[in-house]
């Protein structure tokens, strides 16, 4: 598929837009909860303030790119490039541009990059997440597990 996909750096006027993108991660998994839509948004905001924190503070060297689909913010995309792997921090789409190829489109990207690199590209995924059948799709597989984490792995042929 051919998509007019763009990457830019995260800036400080991107905060809210990546708060809607966190928060639309978690709807499905807060759907049962018996809190009322304040409550939902007080405790979506702590976890996203929490979350932020600790990717600028352990990924230091990360990029963190807000994804653009023919100029629109649609996404986030946080990444890190080491010399030995590149690891995919997080990959998130806005639900109305979800299950359409693009977080596909932007996996092989990363792993043509990998392979370009002769690295194993990387990603933790929640035992529970859905993504995990699009990685097994794209030749990953799981390296390690930390009980709530599988460690994935996709290695370049040869």
């Amino acid at each position: 598929m051919n998509f007019e996909i763009t990457l830019r750096p995260v800036g400080p006027r991107d905060e809210e837009f990546l708060y809607r993108v966190y928060a639309s991660t978690r709807e499905e998994e807060l759907a049962p909860v018996l809190w009322d839509v304040l409550q939902k948004e007080a405790f979506l905001r702590m976890q996203f303030a929490l979350q932020h924190k600790y990717y600028t503070e352990v990924f230091a060297s990360a990029s963190f790119m807000i994804i653009e689909l023919g100029g629109r913010s649609i996404g986030r995309l946080y990444r890190e490039r080491k010399e030995d792997e590149l690891n995919l921090i997080d990959l998130a789409l806005l639900p109305e541009y979800r299950g359409r190829g693009i977080g596909t489109f932007l996996l092989k990207s990363m792993q043509a990059e990998a392979g370009d690199n002769n690295v194993p590209m990387r990603v933790y995924v929640e035992r529970f997440n859905k993504a995990q059948s699009l990685y097994k799709r794209l030749g990953f597989t799981t390296i390690g597990d930390t009980d709530v984490y599988l460690l994935m792995e996709w290695k370049p042929a040869g």
